[in-house]
C-alpha cells in the first residue's frame, strides 16, 4: 500500500478530472434517461393520432369518395361507441387496482412515481373530465371531437404503461423488498385458502398489510375486496341454518317399567255353562 499512497501523493491532482469525468457520465446516463422518456412519450402521441384516424375512419367507412352514399353515425352512436371504450380500459385498470395478488406481480401499476403510469393516470382523469353525462347529452362537435382523443390518448396510454409494468415487474425494488413481495404473495394464497383454519386465515392477512406497507399503496377498494374474500372463506364449509326448520322434540323419559301380573289359568273350554266340577272323595 506504501507504494500506492506515494503514487497518490504525486498525482493528487488527477481527482480532479476524474470528478469531471464521473459528473459527465452522470449527465450523459440522465440525459439518456430523459431522451428515453420523450421517445415513451412520442410513441403514446403517434399511437393516439393512429387510433384517432383509426376512430374517424369507422364514424366515416369509405372514406371521401363515399361521403354520399355512407350513412355516418349519429352523435349519439359516436358517444355510445367512445362509451364502451372508455368503461373498456377502466374495467382493466380496476382489475390490477382492485386484485392484490396483481398489484403484488406487477406493482408498477399502482406507482404513480413511474413516467408511463403517472401519464395514463393523467390520461385517465382527462377523459372522465371530458366525458359526457349521457349518449342523449347535447355537445358540440368541437367537444365531441376533444372527448374522441382523450379516450383514444387513455386507451394508448393505458396499452403502454400495462406493458411496461409487465416488464418492470419488481425490478425497482431492492433484494429486502422483493423478498417482502414473495412473502406476501405466499400469504395472501393462506389468506383466501378454504383448506386453513380461520385463525390461520386471519394472521395470514395481517401479514399480507404489514409486509405491503410502504411497498405498495392499496387503495379502498382493493382491501375491501380483500376483506371481502378472506371473510367469503371463514364463513365457507358452515352448515346454513334454515329459518323454517323445526326443532328436534325432546326425548320423553320412559315411566319406570311395572312388574307384569299374574297369569290367570283359563278356563276349560269342554265345561258345560252352569256345571260345578266337585273333587271326587277318596274310599
Amino acid at each position: 500500500m506504501q507504494p500506492f499512497f506515494e503514487w497518490l501523493g504525486h498525482f493528487w491532482w488527477l481527482i480532479f478530472p476524474i470528478m469531471g469525468m464521473l459528473g459527465g457520465l452522470g449527465r450523459a446516463w440522465q440525459k439518456a434517461l430523459e431522451r428515453r422518456h420523450r421517445r415513451r412519450l412520442e410513441i403514446i402521441r403517434a399511437k393516439g393520432e393512429l387510433k384517432a384516424a383509426q376512430a374517424a375512419a369507422r364514424a366515416n367507412p369509405g372514406g371521401a369518395a363515399s361521403l354520399a352514399s355512407a350513412k355516418p353515425e349519429s352523435q349519439a352512436q359516436q358517444l355510445e361507441r367512445l362509451f364502451a371504450a372508455h368503461d373498456a380500459v377502466t374495467h382493466r385498470w380496476l382489475d390490477y387496482e382492485l386484485d392484490v395478488a396483481k398489484l403484488i406481480a406487477f406493482p408498477a401499476m399502482s406507482d404513480g412515481r413511474q413516467p408511463l403510469t403517472a401519464a395514463f393516470l393523467r390520461a385517465k382523469k382527462k377523459a372522465d373530465n371530458l366525458r359526457p353525462d349521457s349518449a342523449k347529452a347535447k355537445v358540440s362537435a368541437e367537444q365531441l371531437a376533444e372527448y374522441r382523443d382523450a379516450v383514444t390518448d387513455f386507451e394508448v396510454a393505458f396499452d403502454v404503461a400495462e406493458r411496461d409494468a409487465r416488464r418492470l415487474r419488481d425490478s425497482s425494488f431492492s433484494e429486502d423488498e422483493r423478498k417482502r413481495l414473495d412473502t406476501a404473495k405466499q400469504l395472501l394464497t393462506v389468506a383466501i385458502d378454504q383448506a386453513a383454519t380461520p385463525a390461520e386465515r386471519q394472521v395470514a392477512y395481517r401479514r399480507v398489510r404489514q409486509e405491503l406497507d410502504g411497498l405498495i399503496s392499496l387503495s379502498d377498494g382493493a382491501i375491501e375486496v380483500l376483506e371481502q374474500k378472506v371473510a367469503l372463506e371463514l364463513t365457507t364449509g358452515s352448515v346454513p341454518v334454515r329459518s323454517d326448520a323445526q326443532p328436534e322434540p325432546e326425548p320423553r323419559e320412559e315411566p319406570n317399567p311395572q312388574p307384569a301380573p299374574w297369569p290367570v289359568p283359563a278356563r276349560s273350554t269342554n265345561t258345560a255353562p252352569g256345571r260345578v266340577i266337585r273333587p271326587k272323595r277318596l274310599p
